[in-house]
């Protein structure tokens, strides 16, 4: 063998050697650009991962402070009524000391009366409505009946007096009406056949 076909290397044949080389190295390791999109993939699913978290912690507090703002608005949800009526309060409690330190009944009956307009107007704020039951035809949903009477001058099935007055929110029932009512003209018992 001659000294030429010993050095085979020339630098025409480098490029062709370099390029056998990387082609033995990609078959060596043919899964190097799957292990790389791999990695990537890793990545990607533990910054999703960490939001995730972050967002199932951020809706937690979020639960919490609304299951806190609901307890605090049923614990506090009358507190525009009641402070309304704490002035019918202050003016019950004048009237009852007025009383006792010897003023006339006429003064402690013009108080209530006033008291009473002062309960009735903050019940209509909220819109708490009366029901109107006298001479009204005689309605379930509005009035309980206590009791029937024969009347000469109120239809039959037709309320004729109101033990308990009824109250309307809105458009729901908040208490029926306790009424009595009319059986229509009473029977004359003397007046029978012979």
């Amino acid at each position: 063998m001659t000294e030429e076909d010993q050095n085979t290397n020339t630098i025409d044949n480098l490029d062709t050697a370099s390029q056998e080389a990387s082609s033995a190295t990609e078959e060596a390791n043919p899964f190097a650009d799957l292990q790389e999109a791999l990695a990537a993939k890793t990545e990607e699913a533990k910054g999703l991962q960490d939001k995730y978290l972050r967002l199932a912690a951020e809706f937690d507090n979020y639960k919490r402070l609304i299951q806190r703002d609901q307890r605090d608005q049923i614990r506090f949800g009358y507190e525009p009524l009641l402070k309304e009526l704490l002035p019918v309060v202050d003016n019950l409690e004048r009237a009852i000391k007025a009383s006792r330190e010897g003023g006339s009944g006429d003064v402690l009956i013009q108080g209530v009366e006033l008291t009473l307009k002062q309960l009735t107007s903050t019940l209509a704020k909220f819109h708490v409505t009366t029901v109107d039951s006298i001479g009204k035809p005689f309605d379930p949903a509005t009035h309980q009946a206590v009791t029937s009477v024969p009347s000469e001058t109120i239809a039959v099935q037709h309320v004729v007096d109101e033990f308990q007055r009824g109250y309307l929110l809105h458009d729901r029932i908040l208490r029926a009406a306790m009424v009595s009512v009319s059986t229509g003209q009473a029977q004359d018992s003397t007046t029978g056949t012979a």
